[in-house]
């Protein structure tokens, strides 16, 4: 299915520490998670492991809101969160 990654979410995820390509990966291999209005939502965590507005975290999860237009993903936005999770 083709994915379009919204300018919002573009500029969301630049400023809370992803990228276009964890978007991506996310939506594809990530684990679902519950969505509001109407919206899909998807996580994953990846190890981090540095510094972030100067505290260190081992971990970051990456939360992708979308929607599903005809054959279509179109995203909202992203979330990141830091620190650690269990497996």
């Amino acid at each position: 299915m083709e994915i379009k990654i919204d300018l919002h979410t573009i500029e969301r995820a630049e400023e809370r520490g992803t990228n276009e390509k964890e978007v991506n990966d996310v939506i594809n291999t990530g684990f679902s998670i519950p969505g509001k209005y109407g919206r899909i939502g998807k996580a994953k965590i990846y190890e981090f492991k540095q510094k972030r507005h100067d505290k260190y975290y081992e971990q970051k999860k990456v939360e992708v809101f979308y929607t599903i237009e005809k054959d279509v993903i179109i995203t909202v936005t992203v979330y990141v969160f830091y620190g650690k999770w269990e497996g």
